[in-house]
């Protein structure tokens, strides 16, 4: 017995270290790879277009990324830093050069210098994210211009790195910027809307909206799904949810209370800030869900099916259900104020000067007190 435990010892220690030399063998065979990418790296002639750009592509790249900068020394240390790290680089001298690339090849990141002839960096900015606001613009300064790179940043640039930089410091920096891109990217919103049935416990994606077959919608983004006893559960839709982001706590409404419809019905709450919203038809509070006065979390999930936040026995129903919206209508009605909140919100951002406005989940939860309530004003207290 002693021995079968002992060859089982052993034949864990070979499979483990074998693995362990496996690995390490293919992580120098990359590094060769990446290694003879970077002595080699290209130099491409495209005639006016980019004269002074160097390629090095590595295979399955983290990102792609185009560096900017009138300093050869510069850009030398981005390829030797980023290349070996697994990211492909090109790199060229100037902002009109980056302008003739960007239009032709697909990057991840700009990372530009601010300090250029010809075209400094407010302007690669500018036009970056005018003709391809996909792209995450990176700001290269020096100690003496960290406040320029800010106002970049109001433009659409993601942040700056400052100059000179160790190379731990460029991959860290680097690194971070990539998740924050992943992040930004997963929790953006497709204009796209459809009907599916969500229970309680299924997280719905940040990337669409769904509304739950059966359920009525109204103007104020409440949803409404009918009992067989003529009672009404009632709760805030997918549209509200994700655009408002976190959520806090609900001032429910009292039992018994008697509400008409358009009347204020619950109150959401996101730190000091707070959005009521109102009755999508009349009668009597029956019930409230106490499930979420203990776990608000759930609404992270859902603010469907049993999720609701309160019951209602309607007066009015059969005369108030043909005002509320179901199936293609509720699609329909969520098509046209995705396109309306993505307009104001981009008079809110071109008001506090931080530049062009995409939609994400969660995005009220960045706005100011001001423009937190003008929004939330214009959507849910109908």
């Amino acid at each position: 017995m002693a021995l079968f435990i002992l060859a089982v010892i052993i034949f864990i220690v070979a499979d483990v270290i074998i693995r362990f030399t496996i690995k390490k063998i293919n992580e120098n065979k990359i590094r060769k790879e990446r290694k003879l990418v970077l002595e080699e790296s290209v130099k491409i002639d495209f005639s006016q277009e980019a004269v002074s750009l160097k390629r090095a592509e590595v295979q399955n790249p983290k990102a792609k990324i185009l560096c900017v900068d009138d300093e050869d020394i510069i850009l030398d240390s981005f390829r030797k830093i980023l290349v070996l790290e697994g990211y492909s680089v090109d790199t060229v001298n100037s902002g009109p050069e980056a302008m003739n690339l960007i239009k032709t090849y697909h990057y991840d990141f700009v990372f530009t210098d601010l300090k250029m002839p010809v075209m400094d960096g407010v302007e690669v900015t500018k036009l970056v994210k005018n003709l391809r606001p996909d792209i995450d613009v990176i700001i290269i300064t020096g100690y003496a211009t960290v406040e320029t790179a800010v106002d970049c940043m109001k433009l659409g640039a993601m942040d700056y790195v400052q100059k000179p930089f160790t190379e731990d410091e460029l991959l860290e920096f680097t690194k971070k910027s990539l998740i924050k891109r992943q992040d930004k990217i997963q929790k953006q919103l497709k204009p796209r809307v459809h009907i599916a049935h969500i229970s309680e416990k299924e997280k719905l994606s940040s990337g669409e909206f769904a509304i739950p077959g059966g359920v009525f919608i109204s103007e104020g983004h409440c949803w409404t799904a009918v009992s067989q006893d003529g009672t009404v559960r009632i709760g805030i839709d997918d549209f509200a949810n994700k655009i408002i982001g976190k959520i806090d706590n609900v001032n429910f409404p009292n039992l018994g209370m008697a509400v008409s419809k358009g009347q204020p019905l619950f109150t959401i709450k996101q730190g000091t800030k707070s959005v009521q919203f109102n009755s999508p038809i009349s009668g009597q509070v029956k019930a409230i869900n106490h499930e979420l006065i203990d776990e608000i979390e759930l609404l992270e999930y859902s603010t469907y099916d049993k999720n609701w936040i309160c019951v209602i026995d309607a007066d009015k129903l059969e005369t108030e259900l043909q005002q509320l919206k179901i199936g293609k209508s509720a699609v329909t009605f969520y098509q046209e104020e995705i396109d309306r909140f993505v307009n104001l919100m981009n008079d809110v951002m071109k008001n506090e000067k931080t530049g062009s406005y995409d939609l994400y989940a969660g995005q009220l939860e960045n706005l100011t007190e001001k423009d937190w309530y003008l929004v939330t004003g214009e959507f849910f207290k109908k």
